[in-house]
């Protein structure tokens, strides 16, 4: 029996804030972090860069993530954002890419349309999670993850949520999936 194809499966996550989320958080939130693990979308409207990332998935030669217009696909680093900040290694995977534009397909007409996206409880980091775990059985960090809660559980997130929930923003560049050239 011949082994079966492994293809790599990467989480290329981007920091808009390019480093400001570090030094300006305490002084918003109260508390240190990193960045913002998230689509791109709001908190850079209000503090244009601060606190803030973005996260897909890269597998068969191609980049996936989602956004306010639904699942869309690049070439690895082809959105306007350039290339990512960092790649984490998700591990590897069997499944073909047939089988996954399939179940990106499904997802795309199911769970994550565009109008289900929500900054911070159905963002790009839900999407990536999902897909990691449909390819590799592994979720992404947790770090990443668990941010959202983590700025809504101080009084700044608090008082921004009305304002954040109200944006959707889609990551510029790359092509919606199921329409040619991203066209809507």
């Amino acid at each position: 029996m011949e082994p079966p194809n492994l293809y790599p499966v990467k989480l290329y996550v981007y920091d808009l804030s390019k480093g400001l989320a570090r030094r300006l958080s305490p002084i918003m939130l109260g508390k240190q972090l990193e960045g913002i693990w998230s689509t791109l979308d709001t908190i850079w409207l209000v503090f244009p860069s601060a606190w803030f990332r973005h996260t897909s998935i890269v597998v068969h030669k191609d980049e996936f993530f989602f956004g306010s217009g639904g699942i869309s696909s690049c070439p690895p680093g082809g959105t306007l954002l350039g290339p990512p900040d960092s790649v984490v290694d998700v591990g590897s995977t069997e499944v073909t890419e047939e089988i996954f534009l399939e179940y990106l397909s499904s997802l795309g007409e199911s769970q994550f349309r565009g109008e289900a996206y929500n900054l911070f409880e159905h963002n790009c980091n839900t999407f990536s999670n999902e897909v990691a775990q449909f390819l590799t059985g592994r979720k992404i960090p947790s770090y990443i993850t668990d941010l959202p809660s983590e700025v809504l559980s101080t009084p700044f997130g608090q008082a921004l949520r009305p304002l954040l929930d109200s944006i959707q923003i889609q990551p510029p560049g790359g092509s919606t999936m199921g329409r040619p050239n991203g066209q809507s």
